[in-house]
């Protein structure tokens, strides 16, 4: 029964070794064209392509090779436009696999051309198929892969006919494989050029045999000497100590020196490059060779030896070169070779930003339409509609498509030289563009957009703003002035009028201004234009004199009074409209003012005089947003104050401003800028809060207005518990509830010890309903603090503040802004780069000039609630309370560790 037993056991283990073996684990074999899934005669299941391409025509092709025949199917992409791109899924990122293609031509259209054209992987054009030298045509690369999905692509070259493909095959490799001494060769991959089973001569040798299936040709072109399969071989190889694990076939074999003179193999190369060379040997021999390793005649390896039952492998590169010898100089016995692989080292380009990438994707959303933006923008070639420089992408033309509106998306595309939204109907202001600082072409003609917004000031890289074919309405502002390298500014056929401002009156500048009310450098060139053109000109008669003397001058008389007389009750109706709207304007201030009186508000009103004192006529700005321009003031109790003067004075723009005095008015809290007042007389939207000394928060940590100072971590975490309270009030302690809407790090403002207080409710939304989950609202923030699920459902929540106060928090944390272009693309967009570190507990992210003086717990727990905000999935967020309570846990953690270590300030 025990015998029984072992031979069950052994029989079933070996049969689980094998399957093992033969386990097609992570094996991806398309058949190009198929419409039926297949199993070949290595037990290899091959599926259709159709699921991974979604563009081609397909055929079946008679491919005879040697004596036998079979119908090939094949997929050929006639359309010569764009990427025609395969997406390979990939089992495990971070890892290795070999991609084998195979294009076959055979003649299949009749036309006896057989096309040339390019082959990507990735981001990067490997390789040049030419079927008019080999058919068929078989490329393999060992590529190494950090996304779930490898795109290769095939692009058609000018007058080299149409892409063609057979099969496509991904096979996984060991992890670390074909990584030794890639050290100095950063961002590059392999193109197979050799693999040789050396020594063995009947023909190739794959899967099964080698569990990755490679394919290792035959040593057929070398002599002159090399050991049979039948060689007596030791099968104790350790082969742990080599990446690549060789199959033991392979190494069954090798090529060994018959004189006491030298091995050589020579390879010629396709073109001038860097390549990459392993040589591998196993000790199949009773003795133990020793021979010097040569590679274009220089010595490699002095005195190797390959010692009996034991398997090495050499790795080298080689820069710059067009040929390749390989040479083993004896020393003692006969030096021997097992296998050689030679690769061509392809360049990588870097990936675009996902920052960008995913903006541009969200961009194509909202166009509704397949633009056929897949992958990287930038590389292996630029997308339809982009250009790059590197990867960066550099221009951005959708002309003639249904935008409505620019998005706050592409304030994220931060290298922008050139934007192209001519005839997109965008309405409204102009709007989100602010971040472009790099911006210097952007054509916004034939839109409806009927305000100049604020955000072109901070355009201080452009040279070229169109802004004709609008419907833009009041004056120009004296902020387009400040654009010093702005060389055209159109804004011919709007609805502007009024005087040009003298500082864009330079030679330097050329500006378009026809087509407008009345548009100049000097309002007295407007004659062209009538000054009433409601009043037409009398219109008078002529006799004859002689006849009709008496008619004649008694018609002149009535036809002068007639027309002096209308002219005077045109004028009479018009002064009346006029004094009728100033007087609805005055109205409509002093409603403000008795309103203001009725909601019992501790806010004052202010005359535009006080304002102009205050400010010294508006002398010091210290700062811009959204709204407009702030400037700093002094009341006369010498109160310092800070005054927002709103840009926008539209009807609509009023309505909002007495919606946010009402609000302000009503808002009081230690942690939120305070509302001093506020003046609203005609034409006038201008609001006073209090002065906070100590600057923003970004000032304090990126330096801004001259203000950076060392922010320690516990100073760090009492300005995020501040805000934190702010906001909470916000959410939780007011009525109706408030939604920020543009929470940052320039929105919270310090005082002369360093209090935080959150600042700017110009964006704010209520929550007028107790029981109201959201408000739908249109989009509005800052890029890099946005929402994303805000932005793609539009609908506003608490947990979009608390995502862009994670954001904040992260910035405390790492010291960098949301949207940076240091380091690699990948570490652009701060919530990607450092999101995964923090919730792993990797703190080598953290600001460089905190570390060393934090407790690794309290930095945990505000790393933690800093991550768990910024999830994608506002349902899986915190609220704003839970963040509060975690915050103050981890800054009550770093006091008692600084009162332990005795340095507690």
């Amino acid at each position: 029964m025990d015998t029984v037993c072992f031979w069950v056991c052994f029989f079933l283990l070996f049969w689980l070794g094998n399957v093992g073996f033969c386990y097609q684990d992570g094996f991806l074999s398309l058949s190009c064209g198929a419409t039926a899934d297949f199993v070949d005669s290595t037990n290899i299941s091959w599926v259709s392509d159709s699921t991974y391409v979604d563009t081609g025509n397909t055929t079946t092709i008679d491919f005879i090779e040697g004596t036998s025949s079979s119908h090939v199917p094949i997929r050929f992409f006639p359309d010569s436009k764009g990427r025609k791109c395969y997406r390979l899924p990939v089992k495990n990122v971070s890892s290795v696999v070999l991609v084998r293609t195979q294009f076959v031509y055979k003649n299949y259209d009749g036309l006896a051309k057989p096309p040339a054209f390019s082959v990507s992987l990735g981001t990067a054009i490997t390789t040049t198929a030419n079927l008019t030298v080999s058919d068929p045509w078989t490329e393999e690369f060992v590529w190494s892969v950090n996304q779930d999905i490898l795109p290769l692509c095939l692009h058609a070259l000018p007058g080299g006919g149409v892409p063609v493909i057979s099969s496509l095959e991904v096979r996984p490799l060991p992890q670390r494989a074909y990584t030794s001494g890639m050290e100095d060769f950063p961002n590059k991959s392999l193109r197979k050029c050799y693999r040789i089973n050396c020594g063995y001569a009947n023909g190739s040798l794959r899967y099964p045999l080698d569990s990755y299936d490679r394919i290792w040709d035959a040593d057929q072109s070398f002599s002159p000497f090399h050991l049979s399969t039948g060689f007596n071989i030791q099968l104790s190889f350790n082969l742990s100590s080599i990446e690549e694990s060789p199959p033991l076939a392979v190494l069954q074999t090798a090529r060994v020196l018959a004189r006491r003179d030298a091995l050589a193999y020579y390879f010629p190369l396709d073109k001038l490059g860097d390549y990459y060379i392993v040589l591998y040997f196993a000790g199949i021999l009773p003795v133990s060779p020793t021979f010097d390793v040569l590679i274009n005649g220089d010595v490699v390896w002095s005195s190797y030896t390959v010692k009996n039952s034991e398997a090495t492998a050499l790795f080298f590169t080689r820069k710059g070169i067009k040929s390749l010898s390989i040479t083993l100089k004896n020393i003692s016995f006969n030096p021997l070779i097992n296998a050689i692989e030679v690769y061509e080292m392809v360049d990588i380009p870097s990936e675009t930003s996902s920052t960008t990438v995913s903006a541009l994707q969200v961009i194509q959303q909202s166009t509704g339409l397949d633009l056929g933006w897949q992958d990287d923008p930038c590389s292996p070639t630029p997308w339809d509609h982009i250009s790059c420089q590197g990867s960066l992408v550099t221009s951005l033309g959708l002309p003639n498509i249904n935008l409505r509106s620019i998005s706050p998306t592409f304030g994220d595309l931060l290298d922008l030289r050139t934007l192209d939204l001519h005839n997109t109907s965008l309405t409204g202001k102009i709007q989100n563009l602010d971040s472009l600082q790099h911006l210097e072409k952007l054509n916004l003609s034939f839109n409806q957009l009927t305000s100049f917004g604020s955000d072109l000031e901070n355009l201080i890289s452009l040279q070229i703003l169109d802004l004709q074919n609008n419907s833009l309405e009041g004056t120009v502002p004296e902020s387009l002035g400040e654009l010093k390298d702005l060389h055209l500014l159109n804004l011919e056929n709007n609805k502007l009028q009024g005087t040009l401002p003298d500082s864009l009156n330079r030679e330097s500048l050329e500006v378009r201004s026809s087509g407008n009310l009345c548009l100049s450098f000097s309002i007295s060139t407007c004659s062209e234009v009538p000054s009433n053109p409601s009043i037409e000109t009398p219109q008078v008669t002529i006799f004859n004199k002689k006849q009709h003397d008496d008619h004649n001058l008694r018609t002149i008389i009535l036809g002068a009074v007639g027309g002096v007389l209308f002219a005077v009750i045109v004028t009479s109706l018009l002064v009346f409209l006029y004094m009728r709207r100033k007087r609805t304007e005055v109205t409509y201030s002093e409603r403000a003012g008795v309103d203001m009186r009725n909601w019992n508000a501790a806010a004052r009103i202010f005359s535009h005089k006080e304002i102009k004192a205050a400010t010294n006529n508006f002398k010091e700005v210290i700062g811009r947003g959204s709204f407009g321009s702030v400037y700093i003031g002094k009341l006369p109790d010498g109160k310092l104050v800070a005054v927002k003067v709103r840009f926008d004075r539209t009807q609509l723009g009023a309505d909002s401003f007495i919606n946010e005095v009402h609000l302000l008015s009503q808002i009081r809290h230690q942690n939120l800028v305070s509302l001093e007042g506020f003046c609203h007389e005609s034409k006038q939207q201008i609001l006073v809060y209090e002065y906070l000394p100590g600057g923003s928060l970004a000032d304090n940590l990126y330096g801004a207005n001259g203000r950076r100072i060392t922010l320690s971590w516990v100073r760090r975490l009492k300005i995020a518990v501040d805000a934190a309270k702010g906001l909470d009030y916000l959410h939780n302690g007011s009525n109706p509830r408030i939604i920020h809407r543009d929470v940052k790090c320039s929105n919270i403002l310090l005082d002369m010890e360093m209090n935080a207080k959150v600042c700017d409710f110009g964006l704010s939304k209520q929550v007028t309903q107790a029981d109201a989950t959201h408000v739908t609202t249109v989009v509005k923030g800052t890029a890099g603090y946005l929402d994303p699920e805000y932005y793609s459902t539009q609908q506003l929540t608490e947990k979009s503040d608390v995502y862009s106060f994670g954001v904040v928090l992260l910035e405390l944390i790492c010291g960098r802004e949301p949207l940076s272009h240091s380091g690699t693309p990948d570490s652009f967009n701060l919530v990607l780069w450092a999101k995964p570190y923090l919730q792993a507990g990797a703190f080598e992210i953290v600001d460089e000039s905190i570390k060393g003086n934090f407790d690794v717990e309290s930095m945990r727990k505000a790393a933690l609630i800093a991550s768990r905000s910024v999830e994608r999935d506002a349902a899986q967020r915190p609220v704003m309370a839970e963040v509060l309570a975690e915050l103050k846990e981890a800054y009550s953690i770093q006091l008692s560790y600084l009162a332990s270590c005795g340095h507690l300030n």
